[in-house]
C-alpha cells in the first residue's frame, strides 16, 4: 500500500515575519490582530478558531488549559481538520495565531491533530475507582 506524502504543516506567530518556507499562510482567529495588514497572510480561515467567549475565558477569566481544550474542540469541525489534512499534504501550510506562548494555543491543537490524522483528539477516559 503506497504511503501518503508527510504533512507539511506548520505554526508561526502572526507578528513574525513572512519567510519563503511559509507557503500559504493561514490566519486561524476570529478577530483580526491589531497591527497586521491583509496582506502579511494568504487567507482567514475562522473554521479553526476558537469562538469568542472561549478565549476570553481562557485569556481574561483563568479558564485552565485543561478545560479550554475540550471545549475548543466541541467548537471545531471535524470536516475543517480533514481540510487542512488534504491541503497540507499539497502545499505547505503555516498556521497564525497571534498568542505568545505556542503551547498553550490552539494553532498547536490543531497541528498536532492534524499530523497524527484525528479530525479531533479522543476524549481521555479518567479512571474511576469503584
Amino acid at each position: 500500500m503506497p504511503r501518503r506524502p508527510a504533512l507539511r504543516l506548520r505554526t508561526k506567530r502572526i507578528y513574525e515575519p513572512r519567510a519563503p518556507e511559509d507557503g500559504v499562510r493561514i490566519l486561524i482567529m476570529r478577530l483580526w490582530p491589531r497591527g497586521i495588514k491583509k496582506t502579511h497572510i494568504d487567507e482567514w480561515n475562522r473554521d479553526l478558531a476558537p469562538s469568542r467567549e472561549l478565549v476570553f475565558a481562557f485569556k481574561r477569566q483563568g479558564l485552565a488549559w485543561a478545560e479550554y481544550v475540550p471545549r475548543f474542540w466541541s467548537e471545531i469541525r471535524p470536516a475543517a481538520i480533514a481540510a487542512l489534512r488534504v491541503r497540507a499534504r499539497r502545499e505547505t501550510v503555516t498556521l497564525l495565531c497571534a498568542c505568545a506562548d505556542e503551547t498553550h494555543c490552539h494553532r498547536t491543537l490543531i497541528r498536532d491533530a492534524a499530523q497524527r490524522g484525528l479530525s479531533r483528539p479522543r476524549p481521555v477516559r479518567r479512571r474511576t475507582d469503584a
